[in-house]
């Protein structure tokens, strides 16, 4: 990828596809739960994982939401609870036992664990006391294999040298640095100050302690930035060298996220320059050595990431890009959402609903969907196209015993445009996406998303650009 790609993305062709559209960290996209799906559904998902010695084997992945964050930052998206009362964790812990108990009545004691992921809002809003006191829940409950991806997302503002070590000794060993941008004017716009000295100082501490892998959140598209000012917090990266990278666009969304409201729309970058500064990022990235993942990740060559780039292991789940197969996710906390087997399920979103739920002995479920055949052939279509930039028609014909040209007779007329426009390749072996596809893969996907066919409201997602 080099900066002279963005020459060949036309003004047109922007106009054309600045639209909204789904990110497919899952298919079919959460906007399609359902609250017809119950508690009972998911028990019935987590007992048939318990009896089925298929379904034990699969590798499982816990996803812990703890919600809580002392600032707002004006971008975030996030479900999360701005509080300094640091009390209340206390009484979330107590809940996520409860969950975590729920969990194992169904599915049994000791089912193993090769991923761990703490998300947030904040979770280094959590002491170190608590956060040894939720690992402990988690450790009675499961087994965390050795050799497994434990990783949390760190607030740069919430953590020092002390706490770094806390986490080492709890079986932490990645981190996740939220950065977004190094330019000052930028960080006061989205509310969120942390000199670039204090991350580069912390990510040596992290390196000197061991730490195996090394995350750096980044965000195109937000207020006051400029192709030239990405290009400075780029060099800065560069020198950096975290293990990973996620270069995420903006996604502005005032209608759904109250706290982006307070950025006006005239301030966000058009979708030209936010392509110019996607291109010209990936060209600083690449040109520093990183590997181009897919859509908005990069890593080191010999981060596992890459590896399994290179070896064609990569999947996505609900954090984004994983090394995970067909990974069953357990989504504990408010707002979570989970995956077992052929289905998916979301946790009440706000804490009164989610202790209530819980109090009287359920699950907090609120929604979610069971799979059909046709979701789980789409959705193997679109991961393949989001992980590999490839489909191989062959395979998916064996694996849904199907004619692919028949079934998908619509979207390859559909995706004729898109070969034209130099997007993808395709034959009657291969769809292939084109190294100018890859700014457009989201696009792409859509073609193969059933849901969008019926229904072409998409402002509830983000732009694609």
């Amino acid at each position: 990828m080099t900066d002279s790609t963005s020459l060949l993305i036309s003004e047109s062709l922007i106009r054309q596809y600045d639209v909204s559209g789904p990110r497919y960290t899952s298919y079919p996209t959460a906007d399609r739960f359902v609250e017809a799906f119950t508690e009972q559904d998911y028990i019935q998902a987590l007992e048939q994982r318990r009896s089925g010695p298929a379904a034990r084997a699969m590798p499982l992945s816990l996803y812990i939401h703890i919600p809580f964050c002392e600032q707002l930052c004006y971008y975030c998206a996030c479900n999360k609870i701005i509080t300094k009362h640091h009390d209340r964790a206390a009484a979330y812990i107590k809940y996520l036992g409860m969950e975590i108990e729920l969990h194992t009545k169904h599915m049994g004691l000791g089912q193993a664990v090769s991923q761990l992921h703490f998300g947030g809002g904040s979770p280094t809003f959590l002491t170190d006391d608590e956060l040894r006191e939720v690992m402990a829940m988690l450790r009675q409950s499961f087994n965390l294999a050795p050799g497994g991806e434990y990783s949390i997302e760190i607030d740069p503002r919430t953590i020092d040298n002390s706490r770094l070590d806390a986490l080492a000794a709890m079986g932490f060993n990645r981190l996740s640095f939220g950065v977004q941008d190094f330019e000052p004017a930028v960080q006061k716009a989205v509310h969120r100050i942390q000199p670039a000295e204090q991350v580069f100082d912390l990510v040596k501490a992290a390196r000197d302690r061991g730490f195996e892998s090394i995350n750096v959140d980044l965000i195109y598209g937000l207020p006051e930035q400029t192709p030239e000012s990405v290009d400075r917090t780029m060099a800065q990266i560069s020198a950096l060298k975290p293990d990973r990278i996620a270069l995420y666009a903006y996604a502005h969304l005032p209608e759904r996220f109250k706290p982006q409201r307070r950025i006006s729309s005239t301030e966000i970058p058009t979708a030209a320059s936010k392509v110019t500064m996607l291109s010209r990022s990936m060209a600083a990235l690449m040109a520093a050595g990183y590997v181009y993942i897919g859509m908005d990740h990069f890593a080191l060559p010999n981060d596992s990431l890459a590896v399994a780039k290179r070896q064609g292991r990569l999947h996505r789940n609900f954090q984004g890009y994983s090394t995970q197969p067909d990974c069953d996710m357990v989504g504990l906390g408010v707002s979570s959402i989970g995956r077992v087997g052929a289905t998916y399920s979301q946790n009440a979103k706000t804490l009164e609903e989610y202790y209530d739920f819980l109090d009287q002995g359920h699950f907090p479920i609120v929604k979610g969907l069971g799979l059909t055949k046709d979701d789980l052939l789409r959705r193997s279509v679109i991961m393949a196209l989001m992980c590999q930039g490839r489909i191989n028609i062959e395979s998916i014909e064996h694996a849904y015993l199907i004619k692919f040209k028949d079934y998908f007779a619509k979207e390859l007329e559909t995706m004729l445009a898109q070969a034209e426009q130099g997007l993808v390749q395709f034959d009657d072996t291969c769809i292939q996406v084109t190294e100018k596809g890859w700014f457009f893969v989201r696009a792409v996907a859509m073609v193969f998303d059933r849901y969008l066919q019926t229904d072409r409201t998409r402002a509830k997602f983000s732009k694609i650009l």
